[in-house]
């Protein structure tokens, strides 16, 4: 595979995890508090941490995929990573937290806990056996201009609503640092 089309692939993996997560993310809400919650600090459908982790999930593990038990493994640490760091970094740049895990047991700093870091390793595995070799047999399917069209126009989409988003989020910064614990609704 050449590297526009690798790149291309890379896209569109990152623009379907991060459309599942978001689902995922809205439906367990959805489940727990009986009402629609947007769990994404953007304002389009879509958890660009679940986009990230589906691309890095692929290009770190697909080497180890002769490997199952290492994918598990790698795949706990890649995610648990991810999210530590997405935590932080979030926190940091717009002073709240999206998630908060300090009341589970087993967390670190209540970005990430024991809890979340097997359906991790299993999540890698997924990645590695199921779901990207399904859907870049998908993509496969695509001509290369209409690949690179979607592409592109996600891109820009993306793009728009990341830069509405940060702004967004800068000016409610200072109302954000009242809060304690997982301040995703309020921001919302």
């Amino acid at each position: 595979m050449d590297l526009r089309i690798h790149i291309e692939y890379d896209i569109l993996l990152f623009f379907s995890g991060a459309i599942l997560g978001w689902c995922m993310e809205v439906l367990c809400k959805l489940v727990q508090f009986h009402r629609f919650i947007n769990r994404g600090f953007l304002l389009g459908p879509y958890c660009p941490i679940y986009g990230f982790g589906a691309v890095l999930l692929t290009e770190l593990l697909l080497p180890f995929s002769a490997y199952p038990v290492a994918v598990f493994f790698l795949g706990m640490l890649i995610c648990g990573a991810l999210e530590y760091l997405t935590s932080y970094a979030m926190e940091k740049l717009f002073h709240a937290r999206w998630w908060d895990y300090s009341q589970r047991r087993f967390n670190l700093n209540g970005r990430i806990c024991a809890g979340t870091l097997i359906p991790f390793g299993l999540l890698g595995m997924s990645m590695v056996y199921l779901i990207q070799p399904f859907l870049f047999r998908q993509f496969a399917k695509l001509e290369a201009d209409v690949l690179t069209f979607i592409c592109v126009g996600m891109l820009v989409l993306f793009l728009t609503d990341l830069l509405i988003s940060v702004l967004t989020l800068v000016k409610i910064r200072s109302k954000a640092d009242a809060i304690e614990g997982d301040s995703t609704e309020t921001i919302t």
